[in-house]
């Protein structure tokens, strides 16, 4: 899974001994893992303050030419892209302090270009590694490669790029938020509504699956956006999500229901919901993925199966947990399909629908057993695949509408960490998938109620990705044991 992941799993340890507060701010020692030329973000922040007071940002976009929104040029029309540079304005999107008068900080340009990894996104295509990925796929030069700026850039065709727009922005504003011409002038004004600008173009972030369809399209993939085996091979990292606790990482620009400054009424527990809903998508979009790869030029695809079933430190056999285990359902040296994307939503859906628990429960039985063998059948793996996505999509809904609150939220995390033995022999992905969940659900807990050993179930959490730091020497054994600890204290 690379370094990448090793540096993500490491903050989310720290972030667990210190509570949802701090696991929103992101660490200089991670961003500078991730980024060698990024300088401690203190240091940026002052700079960039001093440099807003001398030079404002208004005189940035001034200088690209960037109209401000209540002036935007005809040229720029509805369905194009405009460039995060239209976003960094002081009175708009790129204020240094956070307004605390209105539900929209105004300060969201300000982290993606300080703090933020997707503003770097480009900026990685051209570094060493990126080099060196390149050479080995063949590819001229990844800054230029269509399936490299697919998930790097915002790489839209030349007829929808307004005259602001800048490819080696990275993954900005657009990105996610959809092409700006349309509404960035109209959404400042008063009594502007978040539907108008839908229909001007904005993409939808606060609905939770289509935020989750849209994270997922690069953190996961799809059939216009991938990462095969092949590539991770020459270097890319290995590819994992959670939306809650990805969504912090970032950090978060936005505010979320039942904060404080948000409306009344808001949901307390949005943090749940964001990730149960997160995990329904996440396991659609994986089964949907599969279905198409069934009938791609490359068959088996390996990156659909277990990374450390083959990549992993070898050991005598007496040493070998893989060996004490043995390799139920498969035959030995088949390696196992990577079902870590439904090692987390098998205990939700558990909790919350014991009955298409069962059905979901029957089919991915089914769809492990194809394609943990040398040829799986590719017709029996793209219906299973696609029945399965279908119950997923059935799921998904009642996530969204289901009731949370400390009792559910609570046996939640009861439930995923009492299933320490079954989730670790899984393999590491899997336990990966459980450790950012249950910190999710403890912190989201937390934020709303408080548990009397709450300190000893931190250091218990971020004994969790302790265990993950070194991937191929993961232990099953060892991770079960710390879930078990984890358990004990919500008992």
């Amino acid at each position: 899974m690379g370094s990448i992941k090793i540096r993500l799993l490491s903050f989310f340890a720290d972030s667990a001994a210190r509570g949802r507060p701090a696991k929103r701010k992101m660490t200089t020692r991670l961003t500078k893992a991730a980024h060698s030329r990024t300088v401690n973000v203190s240091i940026l922040l002052a700079i960039l303050a001093i440099f807003a007071s001398i030079f404002p940002l208004d005189a940035y976009s001034q200088s690209r030419s960037i109209s401000s929104p209540a002036t935007a040029k005809p040229d720029d029309a509805a369905g194009k892209y405009t460039g995060p540079g239209s976003c960094a304005s002081t009175t708009c999107h790129g204020s240094i302090v956070p307004r605390s008068d209105n539900r929209v900080l105004q300060n969201e340009y300000s982290i993606w270009i300080v703090k933020d990894k997707h503003s770097k996104a480009y900026a990685a295509l051209t570094g060493p590694i990126g080099e060196r990925m390149a050479k080995i796929l063949g590819i001229s030069a990844a800054e230029t490669a269509p399936r490299c700026l697919a998930c790097h850039a915002v790489d839209v065709p030349q007829s929808e790029r307004g005259r602001t727009f800048e490819l080696s922005e990275g993954v900005s504003c657009e990105s996610c938020h959809g092409p700006a011409a349309g509404w960035l002038g109209p959404h400042t004004e008063r009594d502007w509504t978040h539907q108008k600008s839908l229909a001007l173009g904005m993409y939808d972030t606060r609905d939770l699956t289509k935020r989750s369809e849209k994270c997922l399209s690069c953190h996961l993939g799809n059939d216009e956006k991938s990462v095969d085996h092949e590539m991770i091979a020459a270097g890319h990292p290995d590819l994992f999500f959670e939306l809650d606790t990805f969504s912090d990482v970032m950090p978060r620009h936005w505010k979320e229901p039942g904060e404080p400054g948000e409306a009344a009424g808001t949901d307390p527990w949005y943090n749940v919901r964001e990730l149960t809903s997160g995990q329904a998508v996440q396991l659609r979009q994986s089964l949907l993925r599969l279905a198409s790869r069934s009938h791609g030029k490359i068959w088996p695809e390996y990156s659909e199966l277990q990374c450390y079933a083959c990549h992993h430190s070898l050991t005598p056999p007496e040493q070998s947990w893989r060996q004490a285990r043995g390799y139920p359902g498969r035959r030995p040296g088949n390696p196992p399909w990577n079902p870590s994307r439904y090692a987390v939503f098998r205990d939700v859906v558990r909790q919350l629908d014991g009955e298409n628990a069962e059905k979901l429960d029957s089919e991915l039985s089914r769809l492990g057993q194809l394609m943990s063998q040398l040829n799986p059948d590719r017709n029996a793996v793209e219906t299973s695949a696609t029945n399965s996505a279908h119950l997923a999509d059935e799921l998904l809904a009642k996530m969204n509408s289901a009731p949370y609150d400390p009792e559910v939220t609570l046996h939640l995390l009861q439930k995923i960490s009492a299933d320490a033995d079954d989730i670790s022999g899984q393999g590491e992905h899997s336990a990966a998938q459980a450790a950012m969940a249950i910190q999710s659900l403890f912190l989201a807990y937390e934020r709303n109620e408080k548990l009397q050993n709450s300190d000893q179930l931190r250091a218990a959490i971020k004994g969790l990705f302790q265990e993950l730091q070194n991937p191929s020497a993961y232990d099953p054994a060892r991770f079960a044991a710390q879930m078990k600890q984890v358990n004990a204290l919500l008992r």
